[in-house]
C-alpha cells in the first residue's frame, strides 16, 4: 500500500512539475538585419523623397543617388516665396526638388540624414529615438520643434528596435559633405 502511495504521489508530482510554457526572449538582430529592416523602413517611409536631391530629365525626376539623403542642397537658388503660403488655408509650397517647403510654419530645409558632419554624425542611437518621440531637434527639451512636412508624428509609434534599424541604416550611408540652414520662421519672411 506504501509502494502504491508513494508512486501515486511520485506520479502526481511528475505529472504537476512539467515546464511552463514560456515565450522565448527574441535574439537581438544582427547588424546586417538591423541594415536590412533599416533600408526597408526609409524606403516605405518615404525619406528619400524629401531628403534627396533630384533630378529633373526628359524621362522624368530621378532620385539623385550621388547626393541621396544629404538633405537640401546647400547653396542652391529657390524661387521668390508666394507670402500667400505663410497663411494658414493657402497651399503649402515645395522647391523644385521636394528638398524644401514653405507653409504657416515659415520655410523649412530637409536636413542631412549621412554621416557627415553636416548630418547626423554627432548623434547616438539615444539622441535619434529621442527626437522622433518627441519631435524635438536632436530630442532637446524645449528645443526647437522638428518642423513640417518631417512627419515624426508617424516615426514615434515605431518600436525602439525599428528605430534603432532607421539609425543604423542611415549611418552606413555614405558621408556627404552638405550643410543644410535651419528653418525660417514665418514672421521673417514676411
Amino acid at each position: 500500500m506504501k509502494k502504491t502511495i508513494f508512486l501515486v504521489a511520485l506520479i502526481t508530482v511528475i505529472g504537476c512539475s512539467t515546464p511552463q510554457e514560456t515565450t522565448p526572449v527574441p535574439a537581438e538582430p544582427t547588424t546586417a538585419e538591423l541594415l536590412e529592416r533599416g533600408k526597408t523602413l526609409v524606403t516605405v517611409g518615404g525619406c528619400r523623397d524629401c531628403h534627396s536631391p533630384k533630378i529633373f530629365n526628359e524621362t522624368g525626376m530621378h532620385f539623385d543617388e550621388s547626393r541621396a539623403f544629404s538633405g537640401h542642397p546647400e547653396g542652391s537658388s529657390l524661387p521668390e516665396i508666394d507670402k500667400r503660403a505663410l497663411s494658414p488655408g493657402y497651399w503649402v509650397l515645395f522647391s523644385g526638388d521636394l528638398t524644401a517647403a514653405v507653409g504657416p510654419w515659415g520655410m523649412t530645409f530637409a536636413r542631412n540624414l549621412t554621416p557627415h558632419e553636416t548630418g547626423i554624425k554627432g548623434w547616438s542611437k539615444e539622441v535619434f529615438i529621442k527626437a522622433m518621440r518627441t519631435g524635438q531637434h536632436m530630442g532637446i527639451e524645449k528645443g526647437r520643434p522638428i518642423m513640417p512636412p518631417m512627419p515624426w508624428e508617424n516615426q514615434k509609434e515605431l518600436s525602439d528596435q525599428d528605430l534603432t534599424a532607421i539609425f543604423t541604416y542611415l549611418q552606413s550611408l555614405k558621408p556627404i559633405d552638405n550643410y543644410v540652414p535651419e528653418p525660417i520662421p514665418a514672421s521673417e519672411l514676411l
